[in-house]
């Protein structure tokens, strides 16, 4: 056990990307409910800007901007600009913001009413972690139910509110988040339809579950990004761990693995020999890059990654035992390579 303890801290230790570097205190080979106390303090103490209500408002017009837009807001539970139907509207103006008919307001994914007690309008009331933009008419369609499983597009059903496909990984990730964050007060159990896990009657099987079926986006990740830093104006200073890696709910709860984005945790102290059967190179690379695996392996997957998490090439048809990149930007990554004997991680600059 301590060997593996020490070869799981050297790994972390190698592959932290500037993402990362949030954990650097966190020990990140604890399992369980040590896990949870540890990113608990970890994003309580960094926690820094508690945003006023209002000013929310502001900060959803930022973290809440569709991927490569500069005017419109994603609309959380939304699914369809076309169908001639307002409140199903995926997309908003950021300006439209209000409380009529065709306006976005602030949807608490966890509500206030289901607090424990009722969160009000302040502290985990006004955490921009947990707030989303959304067409009025919606938000008032959800109210207070409690979320609970289904398929297909957002709807009331079975006296809960499913969020829809492509919106219940963030839901998960959102009330994992604010259990986390805020304790007895926003209990999974109190806001989600579902069972139990036997390590902590709190959590229940559904949020695992929808953090597994709808992976992390990269909406989710740009207003992590932002919310994380304190020098952007409504920054809060503190993370959502399971956006950054979604298989820490795994380590703390249980249940079928979610996403190791970090690459850290399917590895045992055999998986890191793979290390000497990849060559990743060259490194610095001038933008063009080879990764050539040894006769002894199959590649199957390759991502790179900015430092933000961000993935910026993904190869999954891999013919023979090697591919080229060409015409990276400059900058740092992280090459994550998985292969039939396991997975590694490593970093490459390019110059």
């Amino acid at each position: 056990m301590k060997n593996t303890i020490l070869a799981l801290l050297l790994l972390v230790t190698t592959t932290l990307s500037a993402q990362q570097v949030y954990y650097n205190n966190v020990d990140l080979t604890l399992t369980g409910m040590a896990l949870k106390a540890e990113l608990t303090n970890k994003i309580t103490v960094t926690h820094t800007n508690n945003l006023s209500y209002s000013q929310v408002w502001s900060a959803l017009k930022i973290t809440d901007l569709e991927p490569g837009s500069s005017t419109n807001v994603y609309l959380v539970y939304g699914y369809d600009d076309t169908d001639g139907n307002v409140t199903t509207d995926l997309t908003r103006s950021k300006n439209s913001n209000g409380g009529s008919v065709g306006d976005w307001n602030r949807e608490h994914t966890y509500p206030k009413s289901l607090g424990t007690p009722a969160l009000g309008t302040s502290g985990p009331g006004a955490d921009a972690h947990m707030l989303r933009s959304c067409d009025v008419q919606r938000n008032g369609s959800r109210g207070s139910l409690k979320f609970v499983d289904a398929t297909g597009t957002s709807k009331a059903i079975n006296g809960g509110w499913y969020p829809g496909d492509q919106w219940k990984g963030d839901m998960a990730r959102i009330i994992m988040y604010m259990y986390l964050r805020y304790g007895s007060r926003c209990l999974p159990i109190n806001t989600g339809i579902g069972n139990s896990v036997n390590i902590d009657p709190d959590m229940i099987d559904l949020f695992l579950q929808w953090n597994i079926d709808d992976p992390v986006s990269t909406y989710e990740v740009t207003r992590n990004n932002y919310l994380g830093t304190t020098s952007n104006a409504y920054g809060q200073g503190n993370r959502n761990p399971f956006i950054d890696e979604p298989y820490l709910a795994t380590r703390i709860w249980g249940g079928g693995d979610a996403e190791d984005i970090w690459g850290i945790y399917n590895l045992s102290i055999d998986d890191l020999n793979l290390n000497s059967l990849i060559s990743v190179y060259p490194n610095p690379s001038e933008g063009n890059v080879t990764i050539e695996a040894s006769e002894k392996l199959t590649l199957d997957v390759v991502n790179v990654y900015y430092t933000n998490g961000q993935v910026v090439y993904r190869e999954t048809s891999i013919i023979g035992n090697n591919i080229h990149i060409d015409n990276l930007e400059r900058g740092f990554y992280m090459v994550q390579i998985t292969t039939d004997k396991g997975i590694i991680t490593e970093k490459l600059i390019v110059n």
